[in-house]
């Protein structure tokens, strides 16, 4: 076994045993790895409460050849996600991200700019970011990052153009918007208006930092199609979704 030393976030800690936990974490050079974490629960616990949901921590981590799980050997606690002392909007964002990266990735398969994305996701809800434009950038982002970036300027289908029509059809099979001649072998298709599909070229472009907001007449229906297509991509129904805000708003300040 590998001893590794990294800076991990924590997506995840379920009970093992007595005195022990399996931790699910994101690292940036390893890619997000499950590990063990024996003793986590005693009283005097070696890791100092440190693996509560999306702490940042530095960690070292026996990494196995074989399928069975690494096991965590130290954790120091280096920065904890406090969204919960703002708003329970803040808290549910936190877990939703935490959930999204565990439907989507792989095991010890390093992506090092989703790692970066992360923190910069869990900074903004930390802080004063407006929590629905991040989601919605980070949905999008992480989907362009993985592969799975919903097509939006030509037939996802057949590769030709689609009409400048108000609405636009978009297949949640095909990944993308669709001409009309090939919607008609869809099973599944939304309508999207045109200003929704200019939010989602913007919100996937590479390199965009998080938008301070987006429009609110737009955001409900932007919601709406990211739910559906997450729910296509991953097969199911992610919890945290029903706890996403439906409308944006302006928190007010103190």
């Amino acid at each position: 076994m590998a001893a590794e030393q990294t800076t991990a976030i924590v997506l995840r800690a379920i009970e093992f045993s007595e005195t022990s936990l399996i931790v699910t974490m994101l690292t940036r050079e390893l890619g997000r790895i499950s590990a063990i974490a024996k003793g986590a629960r005693r009283a005097k616990s070696p890791f100092e409460g440190s693996l509560d949901l999306l702490a940042v921590c530095r960690v070292v981590v026996l990494c196995k050849s074989s399928e069975s799980l690494d096991l965590l050997t130290e954790a120091k606690l280096h920065r904890r996600f406090r969204g919960a002392d703002r708003s329970l909007e803040r808290l549910y964002g936190g877990y939703y991200v935490a959930e999204m990266l565990r439907l989507l990735l792989d095991d010890h398969e390093p992506h090092p700019e989703v790692y970066d994305l992360t923190i910069g996701t869990l900074q903004r809800i930390d802080g004063d970011g407006n929590v629905a434009a991040t989601l919605a950038w980070f949905d999008l982002q992480l989907l362009r990052l993985l592969g799975h970036a919903p097509g939006t300027d030509r037939c996802t289908e057949c590769g030709s153009a689609c009409p400048s029509a108000a609405r636009v059809p978009f297949s949640l099979e095909a990944g993308g918007i669709v001409c009309n001649r090939c919607r008609t072998r869809q099973r599944s298709t939304l309508s999207i208006r045109q200003p929704v599909l200019g939010q989602i070229r913007q919100l996937q472009r590479p390199g965009l930092q998080a938008p301070l907001e987006i429009p609110r007449d737009l955001y409900g229906e932007l919601r709406l199609i990211l739910n559906r297509y997450i729910q296509t991509v991953v097969g199911s129904v992610p919890r945290m979704q029903a706890f996403l805000p439906m409308m944006t708003k302006t928190e007010p300040t103190a």
